[in-house]
């Protein structure tokens, strides 16, 4: 049974999938360097994500990629929650479960979300502007004596499922994000998620 739940933000609760390309393109742009297409940013998405923008920009640091990424997202529509998932969660913190976020997204925004989502009181805990999530979620584990077969790590990317596979716990990748789904296959989560409901099914006791 899954009694502790790690889940990443953006792209898994709030559906910012888009509004994350036309921050990348709002960078390559800052930098002289040619638009790529959504598909194409989905294919080669990487994290830790300096990784994916030195590909394009060597001479990026992560300094200004924060002060642009920041400057960029600010001029971007409000993201949504992605539908039904906060109704979920909401369940799951009824049921006892332990829920903690682990993001790069910076913590002022998902705040604010949190407060526009209804999700006042429903995590444990924020770990927010996470570089590299492989280096916290052990961590995470660590700090809250998490039974590792009980906890399971949600995340949209390949490098969330890679990160929850170090620290051994389960894996989930939702397909509603940044990496499809046979990018994700390729990292062998323990789980595949592809709608709303399979994520009900894994998290919320029945």
């Amino acid at each position: 049974m899954i009694k502790n739940i790690i889940i990443d933000w953006s792209g898994v609760i709030n559906d910012n999938t888009k509004n994350f390309y036309q921050v990348v393109l709002t960078i390559f742009r800052n930098h002289g360097i040619d638009p790529i297409s959504f598909e194409e940013f989905r294919q080669h998405w990487q994290q830790p994500y300096m990784l994916f923008y030195n590909k394009y920009i060597p001479d990026l640091t992560h300094e200004l990629e924060q002060k642009e990424y920041r400057s960029a997202i600010e001029k971007q529509p409000l993201p949504n929650a992605y539908p039904g998932i906060s109704e979920i969660l909401k369940v799951a913190k009824q049921q006892g479960k332990v829920i903690i976020i682990l993001s790069s997204d910076f913590n002022e925004h998902i705040k604010k979300e949190i407060l526009r989502y209804d999700l006042n009181d429903v995590f444990t805990d924020i770990y927010s502007n996470v570089h590299d999530k492989s280096l916290v979620i052990k961590q995470i584990t660590e700090k809250y004596n998490f039974k590792l077969n009980e906890t399971i790590f949600i995340g949209d990317t390949r490098h969330e499922v890679e990160s929850g596979k170090s620290a051994a716990v389960q894996t989930a990748a939702v397909t509603w994000g940044i990496d499809p789904e046979s990018k994700l296959k390729t990292a062998r989560p323990d789980y595949i998620i592809h709608n709303i409901e399979e994520l009900k099914s894994l998290i919320n006791d029945n």
